[in-house]
């Protein structure tokens, strides 16, 4: 068999195990990041629109890694996967198993500024709950953040 055809054979199981890989916790963290330098620099307002739009440049790998922006309150400011969910209080939002993860983002945005945190989440794709970890920052009183899909 030649080398080009064993190549044109493998590509798509290749293809496949690159897509199934997890979003790396660094570009995560960059990611906020550069959402919070976006805003100083263009204004929260401007920010929170460039966020929330669907397929903005705050959203990667084919929506699984976007941003959103709460208030110390719990009230959405912007969401990148969900344009809905702006404006809503979601301070007493709990995962299957009871956890009030708004309420621990606020914690931890309140007492340390930065850090990870880990919950169950929806899959929007496999509409199951699987773990996932969010990394947020506060800049200006309201946290920045995005979440990565974990392994349980």
């Amino acid at each position: 068999m030649s080398r080009f055809i064993r190549t044109i054979l493998i590509l798509p199981a290749l293809c496949l195990s690159l897509a199934a890989q997890e979003v790396p916790p660094a570009e995560a963290v960059a990611l906020v990041k550069d959402a919070i330098a976006f805003a100083k620099a263009n204004g929260k307002l401007e920010a929170f629109k460039e966020f929330t739009r669907k397929g903005g440049k705050f959203t990667k790998h084919d929506g699984d890694l976007y941003i959103w922006v709460y208030d110390m309150e719990g009230k959405v400011l912007a969401h990148g996967q969900d344009a809905s969910r702006v404006g809503a209080n979601q301070l007493n939002a709990k995962d299957p198993n009871g956890v009030e993860y708004i309420k621990e983002r606020i914690n931890l945005a309140k007492t340390k500024g930065k850090g990870w945190h880990t919950y169950q989440y929806l899959n929007r794709k496999t509409k199951q709950y699987a773990p996932r970890s969010s990394y947020i920052e506060v800049w200006e009183n309201m946290i920045f953040g995005t979440g990565i899909v974990t392994k349980k």
